[in-house]
């Protein structure tokens, strides 16, 4: 087997990250074999990194013998000579690798493949440890949606908008309660979603503005642990005020797919029929989706996304549960259960769950109440 070369993308690089236990903008990783990997790291980094990565060994730059070659080349070649000295003039490297990278990877007189799965079926089946760090995630996201909903709860109605402490409740305002408490708790959400209608019917509008009265408010977070660096995932849609009918019909056939998702996990099914089981659900509730032979009546709601996708490193990775997602689901894959309806001009209506798949069914990680009136979170 080849080695592994890995070069981070940034903090965020979740090869980088688990192969390395450690998340750092800049260093270079090689894996030679089964444990005889060696992570390169600066001055500024390396007491972190000896007390965090998981490598046999944690070299400063200078005892691996680097050169200041200016950008992308200095790792290249520092890379070909390690590899060189233990008789290797090829090496394998995540999709993720900077383009200038691979092409200085490639000067410096190496093979490389780019190899596309990458650690991909390691990370999809998650560990009970790795299980354990992905509920923490997941009950920051419920403390923080919790906080977004009871300013919700609490706000005044005038002239069709929300107000709260005489000042009108804007996402903004909403965004950076969430922010606070997930800092205080060790988490981070820079883009998660809390936003008012009509804009919610963009299933990935972030928010902009006063929140309107008698209308849906999507909130979608989606914390990372500053720590362990593992997400969760949950998504609520409440409104302040008198419900509209549509939105109340919205909201019970996205409930009833939710649940009809859920109960089709399992191991050995696959991402497809969990998804075409929920686009079933709300063609059958007089709604539509752009999957291809669940198109629905042609107007009205939408679900215009997949049903879910697996949740660790990445809030999105695999699996994926989708009309093309033939694969079958594994034990210890995380997923999302996510389905939606959304129509322009009126807003949108989403519900997700977070849990794992296990041999016979669907372990939710997700406690907290998906009702529409925001007094039944407090």
């Amino acid at each position: 087997m080849k080695p592994i070369v890995l070069i981070p993308s940034g903090e965020g690089d979740a090869d980088f990250t688990y192969a390395t236990g450690f998340a750092v903008e800049s260093a270079l990783y090689i894996r030679f074999g089964e444990g005889d990997d060696v992570l390169v790291t600066s001055p500024l980094e390396i007491e972190r990194a000896r007390a965090q990565s998981t490598a046999a060994r944690n070299l400063l730059l200078e005892e691996a013998g680097h050169e200041d070659n200016g950008p992308f080349v200095s790792y290249a070649r520092l890379a070909a000579r390690m590899l060189r000295e233990k008789g290797h003039d090829s090496a394998r490297v995540s999709p993720r690798l900077q383009a200038g990278y691979l092409e200085a990877l490639r000067v410096a007189g190496l093979e490389v493949e780019v190899e596309l799965g990458l650690f991909e079926a390691e990370r999809r089946h998650k560990s009970p440890e790795e299980a354990r760090f992905i509920e923490a995630s997941q009950r920051a996201a419920e403390e923080a949606v919790v906080e977004v909903v009871s300013q919700l709860a609490q706000a005044d109605i005038r002239d069709g908008t929300l107000w709260l402490d005489e000042r009108p409740l804007t996402s903004e305002r909403l965004y950076a309660r969430a922010s606070l408490l997930l800092g205080e708790k060790g988490f981070t959400c820079p883009d998660m979603i809390i936003a008012g209608s009509p804009e919610c019917a963009m299933p990935h509008f972030r928010g902009d503005g006063p929140i309107r009265a008698g209308a849906p408010v999507i909130i979608d977070i989606f914390p990372a642990s500053r720590t362990t660096h593992y997400h969760g995932d949950l998504t609520r849609t409440v409104v302040v005020g008198e419900v509209p009918d549509e939105i109340r019909r919205m909201h019970a056939a996205v409930l009833q797919a939710l649940d009809a998702g859920i109960e089709s996990i399992k191991a050995g099914a696959s991402g497809r029929d969990v998804h075409n089981g929920v686009c079933q659900v709300l063609v059958d509730r007089g709604y539509g989706t752009t999957t291809k032979g669940f198109e629905g009546p042609g107007t009205g709601a939408k679900m215009n996304h997949s049903t879910g996708h697996g949740v660790g490193l990445d809030v999105h990775e695999e699996p994926s549960l989708r009309g093309g997602a033939v694969h079958p689901l594994h034990e210890g894959d995380v997923v999302t259960v996510e389905p939606g309806l959304y129509l322009m001009g009126l807003g949108g209506v989403r519900i997700e769950d977070t849990g794992m798949v296990t041999r016979v069914g669907f372990k939710n990680f997700t406690t907290l109440t998906r009702s529409l009136d925001p007094r039944d979170y407090l």
